[in-house]
């Protein structure tokens, strides 16, 4: 009997200390966090610090001060000379008319100078005007009379292919002249040595940006802009905007704007259209812009498009609104220059 209670009495003890040690593997499973959903932490993205400097031509921020002179380059844009070298690189870039409904670009490099640039054109006297207002350093290939008697005034610092072609100015064994002088970023630098030339900044141009392309988004949408200078297409324009970007590409009588160096297309964040009065002056058909007293003009920038103004402030093109610098999306920028005969109505065609 005594070891029939004594049996009991054991198995009591045993069943005592199993309750025992399930409630401490309880009470660890509690302290360990067993059987507890995971805590998940909030990541909060802190905002990017804003660089301490920005880029003059498209208000792109730097770690550095970019204390380059700009250099405006007048580049061939005949058929036969597409696709050109170094444009994508260029801040800036206008396109103004020369004779004939032909135009031709004036690229504008200060964030960066490319390796190879052109084919390398002749200047005319408005293209010379521009680069005074923007102080540009100025290098082309050829020149107007009007053009000639400027250049040799030292109305700007320059270099021509004139005087250094062979020297400066290349020549490309894979087109003809006219459509095959080049000038290298290394050339254009000694070149201004030459000359004496300071290649330090001396002028900030008078532009605005926006700090994100959100705030330009009011106005009419438009993703599709045109322009044809004269009755053919082989300088007719044409605009997409690619909305995943933010930017505009290019294409010319059909075909996509491209960088021949970098093999890539041209990407601008806003193009602007400027009405300026024409006049031929010659049976040559050379034209006289009048530069000073501003006028129409439109802006397109993140798919949106706007009425606004040009005036010369200071010898620069800036285009207004409500009497003061219209603001410009980061990046790239395209002006084109339109006689007002036929007019920037007229010659200017844009699409939702």
């Amino acid at each position: 009997m005594f070891k029939k209670w004594g049996i009991i009495a054991v198995v009591c003890l045993l069943l005592a200390g199993c309750s025992k040690d399930a409630g401490i593997e309880e009470a660890v499973a509690e302290d360990t966090g067993e059987d507890i959903e995971d805590v998940v932490e909030e990541v909060i993205e802190e905002e990017p610090v804003p660089l301490p400097f920005v880029a003059p031509f498209t208000g792109i921020g730097s770690e550095v001060e970019l204390k380059q002179r700009p250099v405006m380059v007048t580049i061939n844009n005949h058929p036969q000379a597409r696709p050109q070298s170094g444009i994508s690189q260029a801040d800036m870039i206008y396109e103004v008319m020369a004779e004939g409904n032909v135009t031709r670009f004036l690229a504008v490099f200060q964030s960066e100078v490319p390796d190879n640039i052109g084919p390398v054109r002749s200047a005319r006297d408005y293209f010379v005007e521009i680069a005074k207002g923007l102080d540009a350093f100025y290098v082309a290939h050829g020149y107007s009379p009007d053009a000639q008697k400027m250049l040799n005034a030292r109305v700007v610092d320059n270099i021509n292919g004139m005087q250094y072609d062979g020297i400066f100015f290349k020549r490309s064994s894979e087109r003809k002249a006219p459509h095959n002088s080049y000038i290298s970023s290394e050339n254009i630098f000694a070149g201004a040595d030459r000359v004496g030339a300071s290649m330090e900044i001396n002028k900030i141009p008078t532009f605005s940006f926006y700090e994100t392309a959100e705030g330009a988004k009011l106005g009419s949408p438009a993703s599709n802009v045109s322009i044809r200078y004269g009755s053919g297409t082989s300088f007719e324009n044409e605009y997409n905007y690619v909305q995943e970007q933010g930017i505009y590409e290019r294409k010319s009588a059909g075909i996509l704007t491209i960088d021949k160096e970098k093999q890539t297309p041209v990407k601008l964040a806003n193009l602007i259209f400027m009405e300026i009065p024409h006049k031929t002056i010659d049976n040559a058909g050379r034209q006289k812009l009048s530069l000073a007293d501003g006028g129409k003009a439109y802006l397109f920038q993140a798919g949106i498009m706007k009425e606004i103004e040009w005036k010369n402030v200071d010898g620069i093109l800036v285009p207004m609104e409500n009497g003061i610098p219209v603001k410009l999306v980061q990046g790239k920028t395209w002006i084109s220059i339109v006689p007002t005969n036929p007019g920037i109505e007229s010659m200017v065609k844009y699409l939702p």
